[in-house]
C-alpha cells in the first residue's frame, strides 16, 4: 500500500495553506479504524489539499494512492474516498478548461491537467466501482463516468446498465445526470444519449423522477433546442413526482458549538448561521431543478411556472428549496415578478415556521419589487403578534423568532411604519437588536421613536474592542438615515472615541453621518478637520467631504480636493471627483485636472470625473463627457447606474446615448452595480424616464417589475 508515497517531496509542494507535508499522514489516516480519525482526515484532506475545490500540485500527486484505497475493499468508508476523487476531477475540469473546451494555459501548473490526465487514464476503472456492491460506493463513482471515461460506448452502456438495476432515487439522478455530462463532453456520445434521454422522458414504464430527470437533462444538454412542451411536461411530472415522494418535516440544523458572543459580532455569527442554512438541500430533485432553471436562463415566465409547482408541493422541504430558487430568479432576471412574490407570500402562513421565514427572507432581499407583499407581511407580523405576544421578536422558539424577525424586516424594508412595534421592542429588549438596527433607517417617519434607542445603544458599545465596529457602523448609518438633529452630538462623541482607539472604519462612518446633517454638525469640525491629513486611505477624503458638507470654506477645501486628485489610489480620486461635483462651477480650478484623468486607465476613475466636469462647466464640457460616459458604459456594465444618473442631468445633450439606453434596457439579466436588484431596478427606472424624455415618440415598453413608486421604498 502507497508504494512510492515517501518518494515524493511533499515539503516542496503546497496546499492552500502552505507545505503539504502532511498529506501522507492524511492518506494513511484515511485507513484508519478510527472513525474520528478518518472523519478529521477527511475533513483536512477538503479544507487544506482540496481547498474550496482548488487542485494544487499537491492535490494531483495525491491522486494514485487515494485511488489505492478507493480499489481497495479493506479500506473503510471507499466511498468518501471516491466522492473525494470525482471531486478533484470535476473541479480539475471546470478550472483547466473554457466554456468552450479550451485548456486554460495558466491551471495547468497549478495541477488540473495533471488530475485530469490521471483519471481519464483511469476511467475504466470507474465503471467498476460503478458496479460496486456497496451502493455507497457505486453512487460516488458514477459521476466518473461522465467525466473520465473516454470510451463513449462503454460509458453509455454502463450507465444504461446501471440505471436498470438501481432502483434508489439518488443513483438514477446521478446516473442521468452522468448521461448528459457524458453528452456534453463526448461529441461522439451525442446523438445516442440525447436519443437515450427522450427515450427515456416519454418512457411510462419508468418512474416519474426518473422521466422528469431525463427531461431536465436533456434541456442540460441543449438549452437552445427546449421546445414549448418542455416546461408542460416538467411540470406534469413534477407534480406526480411530489406524490411519490414520501412527505417528510423538515429535519432540524446540525447543532455546531457556540460563538463567543463577547468577542465575536452578531452579525458575523448570523452570517455563518445563514451559510449553514443555505448549503443545505431539503429535497432529493432540489438540484435537478436548479439544473432545468439554469438551462432555462432567461425565460422567466416558464421559470415561473416551474416554480409555482414547486411551490405548490405538499413536502415543506420542497417548498422551502424553491422559495431560494424563486429569490434567485428574481435577484439574477428582470420580468415581472408579481406573480411569484404572491407564491412566496402565500408561505408566509404554512404552519412550518421554518418556510414561513424563507418565504419572508427573500421578500426582505428582493424588496424594491416586493410591494405586492406589503399587506400579507403586516398581517402576518399583526398574528404573530396577537398569538404570542408583544415580545415575540424575542420569544424562546428560535424557528418563529426568526419567522417573525424576517417578516419585520421585510415590511421595515418597504418603509411601512406597521413594523415599528416589533422594532422598538427589540431596541428595548436587546435582543436580537443589531437586526432591528439594519432596518431602522428605513423608516424616517418613526425618528423621534427610533433614534433615541438607537443612542442609547450606540453609547454602551465599547469602541476599544475591534469586534464592536459592525454594530457602531449600523448605527451610525441609522442615525444619519433618520435625520434627527439630536444625534449630532452622539455622533462627535463616537467620532472622537474612534479616533482615541484608531478605529478608522468607524471614523469614517461618523465623518459620514455627520456629513449627513450638514451645517448642523458644525461642533465637530475642528475634529473633522484634523483628520483631512490622516493616512488611513479611507478616512481622509471623508473627512474632506465632512468638513465641504459641515459648511467648509472653499479655499480650504479645493487644494485637499486638488491634492486627492493625484493620489495612486483610485478610489480616493473618485471621492474627490464627487465632491468637486457637487460643489459645481466654484470648483472650478480643477476642471484641468479632471480633464486629465478622462484617459485614466480606470474606467471608474474615468466615469466619476466625466461627471464632475458636467457638474463644474455643464455644456462646454459635454463631448468628452459623454464620450467617456459611453465608451466607459460599454467596457464595464457596472458603471451603468452611474452613467446613466449623469446622462439624465445633462438632458438633450445625452441624446446620443439612446442606443445604449435601449440596448441597456433590453437585457434579460439584471445589471448595474453588483448586477443587485435594487441597483437594477434603479437603473431601468432611470433609464426608461431618460428615453422617454429624449424621444417622446418612442415606446419604450413598461416596467419589468413593481416600481420603487408602487412598492413604498424610500
Amino acid at each position: 500500500m502507497f508504494e512510492g508515497l515517501d518518494d515524493i517531496d511533499w515539503a516542496s509542494l503546497e496546499h492552500a495553506y502552505g507545505t503539504a507535508e502532511e498529506v501522507p499522514a492524511l492518506l494513511w489516516a484515511l485507513r484508519s479504524p478510527d472513525t474520528e480519525e478518518r472523519g478529521k482526515a477527511l475533513d483536512r484532506f477538503y479544507g487544506a489539499v482540496h481547498h474550496q475545490g482548488s487542485v494544487y500540485p499537491s492535490t494531483a500527486a495525491s491522486l494514485p494512492f487515494l485511488f489505492e484505497l478507493a480499489a481497495d475493499g479493506t479500506t473503510p468508508e471507499r466511498a468518501a474516498v471516491v466522492a473525494l476523487l470525482v471531486s478533484i476531477g470535476r473541479e480539475s475540469l471546470d478550472l483547466g478548461f473554457e466554456d468552450d473546451g479550451t485548456e486554460i494555459e495558466y491551471y495547468p501548473p497549478m495541477g488540473c491537467a495533471q488530475a485530469i490526465a490521471f483519471l481519464r487514464e483511469r476511467g475504466a476503472q470507474f465503471a467498476e466501482l460503478a458496479r460496486d456492491p456497496h451502493p455507497d460506493v457505486r453512487l460516488a463513482a458514477i459521476g466518473g463516468l461522465g467525466l473520465f471515461l473516454d470510451d463513449a460506448d462503454l460509458a453509455a452502456a454502463v450507465l444504461r446498465e446501471r440505471l436498470a438495476a438501481e432502483q434508489d432515487i439518488a443513483a438514477r439522478l446521478r446516473i442521468v445526470q452522468a448521461a448528459a455530462t457524458l453528452a456534453l463532453r463526448l461529441p461522439a456520445a451525442t446523438q445516442q444519449v440525447m436519443g437515450w434521454l427522450s427515450g427515456l422522458a416519454a418512457d411510462p414504464a419508468q418512474d416519474p423522477v426518473t422521466r422528469l430527470a431525463a427531461v431536465v437533462q436533456r434541456a442540460r444538454c441543449a438549452p437552445d433546442e427546449i421546445g414549448e412542451d418542455a416546461v408542460p411536461v416538467a411540470i406534469g411530472l413534477l407534480r406526480e413526482t411530489a406524490h411519490a415522494i414520501t412527505v417528510r418535516p423538515i429535519a432540524p440544523a446540525p447543532s455546531r458549538p457556540a460563538a463567543p458572543t463577547d468577542t465575536v459580532a452578531p452579525q458575523i455569527v448570523a452570517a455563518f448561521d445563514d451559510l449553514d442554512r443555505h448549503t443545505r438541500v431539503y429535497a432529493p430533485t432540489t438540484a435537478l431543478l436548479r439544473t432545468f432553471h439554469e438551462a432555462l436562463g432567461a425565460r422567466v415566465p416558464e421559470c415561473t411556472a416551474v416554480l409555482a409547482e414547486q411551490l405548490s408541493s405538499p413536502d415543506p422541504g420542497s417548498r422551502l428549496d424553491a422559495i431560494r430558487m424563486s429569490g434567485e430568479l428574481m435577484r439574477t432576471w428582470r420580468g415581472d415578478h408579481t406573480r411569484l412574490l404572491l407564491l412566496i407570500t402565500d408561505q408566509l402562513t404554512t404552519a412550518d415556521q421554518e418556510v414561513a421565514a424563507e418565504a419572508a427572507a427573500v421578500l426582505a432581499s428582493c424588496h424594491p419589487i416586493a410591494a405586492p407583499a406589503r399587506e400579507a407581511l403586516a398581517a402576518h407580523i399583526d398574528a404573530q403578534r396577537a398569538a404570542h405576544g408583544p415580545h415575540v421578536w424575542a420569544t424562546p422558539d428560535v424557528l418563529l423568532r426568526r419567522s417573525h424577525q424576517e417578516a419585520v424586516r421585510a415590511l421595515a424594508h418597504l418603509g411601512d411604519a406597521r413594523a415599528l412595534p416589533s422594532l422598538l421592542a427589540a431596541l428595548d429588549s436587546d435582543v436580537d437588536a443589531w437586526r432591528a438596527i439594519q432596518c431602522a433607517g428605513h423608516l424616517p417617519q418613526a425618528a423621534d421613536q427610533l433614534a433615541p434607542r438607537l443612542r442609547d445603544h450606540l453609547h454602551r458599545l465599547d469602541l476599544s474592542q475591534q469586534w464592536n465596529e459592525m454594530s457602531v457602523n449600523a448605527i451610525l448609518a441609522a442615525l444619519a438615515a433618520l435625520a434627527d438633529p439630536a444625534s449630532v452630538p452622539a455622533l462627535g462623541d463616537t467620532l472622537g472615541a474612534a479616533v482615541r482607539h484608531e478605529q478608522h472604519g468607524v471614523t469614517r462612518s461618523a465623518l459620514k453621518a455627520l456629513g449627513a446633517f450638514g451645517p448642523a454638525a458644525i461642533g465637530a469640525r475642528d475634529t473633522i478637520r484634523s483628520l483631512t491629513t490622516a493616512t488611513d486611505a479611507h478616512v481622509r477624503p471623508a473627512a474632506v467631504a465632512a468638513l465641504w458638507a459641515t459648511g467648509g470654506d472653499l479655499a480650504e477645501v479645493m487644494p485637499l480636493l486638488l491634492g486627492l486628485l493625484d493620489d495612486p489610489i483610485t478610489f480616493r480620486i473618485s471621492d474627490a471627483a464627487d465632491l468637486l461635483g457637487e460643489i459645481g462651477p466654484p470648483a472650478s480650478l480643477a476642471l484641468p485636472r479632471l480633464r486629465g484623468l478622462l484617459t485614466h486607465g480606470y474606467e471608474w476613475v474615468r466615469v466619476h470625473c466625466a461627471a464632475a466636469l458636467w457638474e463644474i462647466a455643464g455644456e462646454a464640457e459635454a463631448p468628452p463627457v459623454l464620450d467617456t460616459l459611453l465608451q466607459a458604459m460599454a467596457k464595464n456594465p457596472a458603471t451603468a447606474n452611474h452613467v446613466v444618473n449623469c446622462l439624465d442631468r445633462m438632458g438633450p445633450l445625452a441624446a446620443p446615448a439612446l442606443p445604449l439606453l435601449r440596448e441597456q434596457l433590453a437585457q434579460p439579466r439584471r445589471g448595474g452595480r453588483f448586477q443587485s436588484i435594487d441597483h437594477d431596478e434603479e437603473l431601468q427606472q432611470v433609464s426608461r424616464t431618460l428615453i422617454a424624455r429624449l424621444d417622446p415618440q418612442a415606446p419604450v415598453g413598461p416596467p419589468t417589475s413593481p416600481s420603487k413608486t408602487r412598492s413604498g421604498c424610500p
